[in-house]
């Protein structure tokens, strides 16, 4: 991230490492591509936090590493945080995203930084040999097993020309490397803007891409830090620059229509007070606008800056590392950003890393297993067998999709409404779980041995089918649980079905 004012908040950092040759064999299976739309803050990987473990405390499932750098000017070889002890190897951080991987999300590795870029550590700005920067990019693609890199790129490495040459010819040549070798790679460039467009530092990043054959798959806007000394509205003003990005865009690449253009676009905000000060305040009604506005505009991704920050330990204080200076609950910007991820579709954890369940032996899918789903109907007039968290669930008599009962979710700010049950199933079977659902952000799902697998849709007044393919590997019974989100109130079911 940017902001002159704070080396240490937004560039302290960082980078995966180690000099090292090309690796040009081809995975075993190529790694499955992040979701359509996906929520991916930004982790501080310099200050010693645990990757998975504040992965899991905050529920967000896809996390941009920030950042890779070199550890000195002039240097080929990126580290995380330029640091020596955090090479480009799976010592460092391969685990944690293993484990998170096994939970159905990903890493997006940041090179650059305000930091890297103000000091020169930048990877294309430190080196100038062409291609030992693609072996850079490709080095941490193969460690990581990733499919898509971020360039942070601001400050000095937004006027350093030949330092944007060289960062655009060497994703040209580890697209083609990728091509050759069946791997799928997306490039991101995150870079500054203002409250209409990137500016024209910015579109000259973008511009010299576009001569150099370099394929630019999204384009990522920091919504924050415009030290203009205007008053500012976070939420309007993120809509507005994306407006005018989506424009700038069509310059570029002319022959891609108004929903590519949208679907390159990506949006960082900083969550609550950033560098410039309170006249830049993102709130929570902030994050809930511009989480809708995303969803309506089909944009690819939301970040923030970062996830460290997503706490209320200091109302009232300056930008700061480690809380965002506003009253809030701890993880409040990531409890509403979460449903942003899978734009509705399918989560799970991708086939290609992690170990694939057992195929489906088993008898037709119109055989029922015993101890099947009961009482999706919930006519009987009670949640028995379904249980719901802290007492947020109740069956109704209205909305209902069909007969006289439906079930009725109320989240509430700090409970999503789950109401599951456990059911038993067939060992090695493939069932499609499905349900009739009403209200802001539902989501429908299933836990088994192998994880969770869960649909959701934005929902609103009218009934919305939600189905979700479920595998039950060894396990002869899982879990089966609706639920809403934080803060947009009640949700309502009816027709649940495992069949």
């Amino acid at each position: 991230m940017r902001a002159p004012t704070i080396a240490t908040a937004l560039g302290a950092a960082a980078v995966l490492g180690a000099a090292v040759a090309l690796v040009a064999t081809a995975p075993a299976q190529a790694a499955a591509t992040l979701p359509a739309h996906v929520f991916a803050p930004y982790f501080e990987a310099y200050n010693g936090d645990s990757l998975n473990g504040l992965s899991q405390q905050s529920g967000v499932k896809h996390l941009t590493l920030a950042f890779i750098q070199t550890a000195t000017r002039g240097s080929c070889t990126v580290l995380f945080n330029g640091d020596t002890s955090m090479p480009i190897a799976n010592s460092t951080f391969g685990a944690d995203i293993a484990a998170i991987r096994a939970r159905g999300g990903d890493v997006i590795p940041s090179f650059g930084g305000y930091a890297a870029d103000n000091g020169g550590t930048e990877i294309a700005d430190s080196c100038t040999d062409v291609n030992a920067i693609a072996a850079q990019f490709q080095k941490v693609i193969t460690t990581y097993d990733v499919t898509r890199i971020d360039l942070d790129i601001e400050d000095n490495s937004l006027t350093n020309t030949a330092g944007i040459d060289r960062r655009n010819k060497a994703i040209k040549l580890t697209q083609d490397w990728a091509a050759a070798n069946g791997r799928t790679v997306q490039f991101q460039y995150t870079l500054p803007t203002t409250t209409t467009g990137l500016a024209p530092s910015g579109l000259a990043v973008l511009r010299n891409a576009v001569t150099n054959n370099a394929r630019i798959d999204f384009v990522n806007q920091m919504t924050f830090d415009y030290y203009d000394n205007q008053p500012h509205q976070m939420a309007q003003d993120t809509i507005t620059a994306s407006n005018g990005l989506h424009t700038q865009l069509g310059q570029l690449w002319p022959a891609r229509t108004a929903a590519q253009r949208w679907a390159m676009i990506g949006v960082t905000e900083m969550i609550g007070v950033d560098d410039f000060g309170p006249a830049e305040t993102f709130t929570i009604a902030d994050a809930t606008t511009v989480l809708n506005w995303a969803n309506q505009q089909g944009i690819a991704a939301l970040s923030f800056w970062a996830l460290q920050r997503d706490n209320g330990g200091c109302p009232g204080g300056a930008a700061a590392d480690n809380c965002s200076g506003i009253q809030q609950s701890t993880w409040q910007f990531s409890h509403i950003f979460n449903p942003f991820t899978s734009g509705g579709g399918t989560t799970s954890p991708s086939p290609s890393r992690t170990p694939s369940t057992s195929p489906s032996t088993s008898t037709s899918p119109s055989t029922p297993p015993q101890g099947g789903l009961v009482n999706g109907g919930f006519e009987t007039g009670a949640l028995s067998p379904w249980t719901c968290s802290q007492g947020s669930g109740s069956v109704v008599s209205t909305p209902v999709k069909s007969g006289t009962k439906a079930l009725k979710a109320a989240a509430s700010s700090s409970d999503t409404a789950q109401c599951s049950q456990t059911v038993g199933v067939s060992a090695n079977r493939t069932y499609t779980l499905s349900a009739w659902v009403q209200g802001n952000y539902a989501f429908l799902g299933a836990t088994t041995g192998a994880g969770d697998v869960s649909t959701w849709t934005p929902g609103g007044s009218t009934w919305t089918k939600l189905t979700v393919t479920v595998n039950t590997g060894s396990s002869t019974s899982i879990k089966i649980w609706l639920h809403g989100w934080y803060g947009q109130g009640a949700i309502y079911a009816d027709d649940v079905t495992l069949a």
